[in-house]
């Protein structure tokens, strides 16, 4: 049955290579397969390149197509792939259609799941694909389909959501078009932070007890303002799975364009580390949607995306038919870059040699989605932060025109702690994943969060849950601050996208742009100095602040994301509306973070769940005494439950012999 079963999966699979839906199709099917695979490997020969091409030394048919170069680094590495490429197979589809997705698990070792991140999955909460909140793993050797409806328009992704499975390669692009005929050309880049040697397990564990390069602690790199951002040093940015380390002019990303045409780029941030900051020499970069939603149009030289964000741009190609460096750079004050090229249609197949415009006191730079406020005067770029940003129309966020109670939860995202325990959290509370699939089997969680264990300058490890109320009006204050705070971080929300209402950035020095103090708009400091609190149990400092009565909150043109950077010593003021019933993950999509317990979930209008699917796989642990305890207690129950059976039958045919009696009388 199972040799059956490949063939005709392989046959699908060859069938469904263009991973992509016709705008007349309802449904639409697609098959991954999950398996590991070496770079810089064809079969058992290893590749090389020369003078630009890539070559083995065997005989045999060479299909270079098939090779994960990475950045032709020459030690192979070990990768997680979706049909045997990195990145896996773009998805596209049209909004309204019912997705199938066949995911079989062909690791040796590992379970996997897979997250539609940016789908809200509206319905179907069983199908966002995180392991022991909303499904069991995907064991190996196991298949596991996923079906739900494509929703809403946009630039999304799918990745793995097990463990550290998205840094090993576990990630394509999902594209949601609306069904009217375009003749826009379109382009999509998905952006990639790459190590040679470290996975994620590794630098999970280096993370907790120190990073050591030639006998020497290694200490983070820092940004422009003196933020912290890792002790894992990347060695190139790949793009579209392509780069460069070295002198070995290896294959890059070419996305060929003709002159004088408008171009719209997708991009995705499917880093697991750092930010990226992206710009093309000599061309205007017109940013026109984040996170799937449209925004009113902003023309930049650079925008910074990260871990988890998409923004789309539009080009136009007006310059000189040559070729032109896409430039990815990681936001440290000693960057990493990665490259592309935009080649204009007749230009040489080559290298390009352009430079980036200069930034000039009379002709400064602008960046969007800066995580700070301020670059040093010295490099004349201005910073346009995300808050500045309008969407593309008038937004009705809920609670605008309404006199309803907006209820309001403060968030803090970060590394609070005694010593070397300061672990990722959330209000102090370490996620700890339940044993059992929580949006399934609610009732079997033993390790939700006690508030009388989880105080005010408390650590917990705990199943952090926050029910929400059905057709509530919710803004949530996240933040980032206390003794917890020094990284920025990039939260995530599934389930929704969520209206950005205000934003909160630290005090800066204006001519270095560095770090002054925090935002001094939220109250951290009941019992503790700002520096010791772990702010577990913020509030707004001015007290009369409160759903719509908050200086600067903008309700009129508010963005919509599903994931939004937050400053450290700053915050961001979301807003939802709790009409989404399930059980949603908000974490940091900082890989490394969110595994060591910076996230939590919302458990949504709990009475109104949707019924869960018959034969829905479980999960849970096993433990030969307990059941035995369990077994026990269940006779016992069985046996008072006859006895009481027993006598209310005696008790019956007493009543029905007396009411005889009565009658016959």
């Amino acid at each position: 049955m199972s040799k059956q079963w490949l063939v005709v999966f392989v046959a699908c699979l060859m069938q469904h290579a263009a991973s992509e839906c016709l705008m007349t199709d309802d449904r639409c099917e697609f098959w991954l397969v999950i398996e590991q695979k070496l770079t810089m490997m064809y079969g058992k020969e290893l590749v090389y390149f020369k003078d630009g091409q890539i070559f083995t030394d065997s005989s045999l048919k060479f299909e270079p197509e098939k090779v994960i170069t990475a950045d032709a680094f020459m030690d192979p590495k070990l990768v997680i792939t979706a049909n045997g490429t990195m990145p896996g197979p773009p998805i596209e589809v049209y909004e309204g259609q019912t997705i199938t997705v066949h995911v079989r698990n062909d690791l040796i070792s590992d379970a996997v799941t897979v997250h539609w991140h940016g789908l809200h999955q509206v319905g179907t909460p069983w199908m966002d694909g995180v392991p022991f909140v909303t499904q069991c793993p995907i064991l190996p050797g196991t298949e596991f389909t996923y079906k739900f409806k494509a929703s809403p328009i946009g630039t999304f992704w799918y990745h793995s959501h097990m463990g550290t499975q998205l840094s090993s390669g576990l990630f394509g692009a999902f594209i949601i078009r609306a069904k009217v005929v375009t003749r826009d050309t379109e382009f999509v880049m998905i952006l990639q932070d790459w190590n040679h040697f470290m996975d994620g397990d590794t630098a999970y564990f280096k993370m907790q007890y120190g990073v050591f390069e030639n006998g020497q602690r290694v200490a983070a790199s820092t940004s422009f303002d003196g933020g912290k951002f890792s002790m894992f040093k990347i060695h190139s940015v790949l793009v579209n799975g392509m780069g460069r380390f070295g002198v070995v002019k290896a294959p890059l990303a070419v996305f060929e364009v003709d002159p004088n045409t408008k171009y719209r780029f997708r991009v995705i941030g499917a880093t697991n580390n750092y930010p990226l900051i992206v710009s093309i020499d000599q061309h205007t970069l017109e940013v026109v949607a984040s996170d799937g939603y449209p925004i009113h149009p902003q023309p930049v030289n650079y925008f910074i995306i990260n871990p988890g964000e998409r923004y789309d741009f539009v080009i136009k190609t007006d310059q000189v038919n040559l070729n032109y460096w896409i430039r990815v750079q990681t936001l440290e004050t000693t960057p990493t870059t990665g490259w592309a090229i935009l080649r204009y249609r007749g230009a040489v197949n080559g290298d390009p040699d352009s430079w980036p415009r200069p930034c000039t006191i009379t002709d400064v730079c602008y960046v969007l989605n800066c995580p700070f406020s301020y670059y040093p005067t010295s490099v004349n770029t201005i910073c346009v932060n995300f808050d500045k940003i309008k969407s593309a129309a008038v937004n009705n966020p809920p609670g605008k025109n309404t006199e309803e109670n907006i209820k309001e939860i403060f968030l803090n995202f970060a590394f609070p702690g005694k010593g070397d325990v300061v672990p990722g959290s959330v209000n102090g509370r370490r996620f700890q994943f339940p044993s059992v699939t929580a949006l399934t089997e609610p009732q079997s969680v033993t390790s939700y969060c006690s508030n009388d264990k989880c105080g005010e300058e408390e650590l917990c490890n705990c199943t952090y849950s926050i029910s929400l109320e059905y057709n509530t009006t919710y803004q949530m204050v996240l933040l980032n601050k206390g003794a917890g705070r020094g990284w920025t971080h990039p939260i995530h929300l599934h389930g929704h996208s969520f209206y950005l209402v205000k934003m909160g950035y630290p005090e800066y020095d204006k001519v270095t742009g560095l770090f002054l103090g925090e935002n001094t708009d939220i109250n951290c400091t009941r019992n503790s100095t700002l520096e010791n609190s772990f702010c577990n149990n913020a509030s707004w400092a001015n007290s009369s602040w409160k759903g719509n009565n908050i200086d600067g909150i903008e309700l009129d043109y508010p963005p919509m994301k599903d994931t939004i950077i937050v400053p450290t010593g700053g915050y961001a003021v979301i807003r939802i509306r709790a009409d989404n019933p399930g059980v949603w993950f908000m974490h940091c999509h900082i890989e490394l973070h969110h595994v060591n317990g910076m996230a939590l979930m919302f458990n949504e209008s709990f009475d109104r769940h949707p019924d869960v699917p018959s034969h829905f796989p479980k999960c849970q642990n096993y433990n030969p005494s307990s059941l035995g305890l369990i077994a026990s207690s269940l006779a016992l129950v069985v046996g008072l439950n006859l006895l009481l059976l027993e006598a209310s039958n005696s008790y019956y045919n007493e009543r029905h012999k007396q009411n005889i009696l009565k009658t016959k009388a």
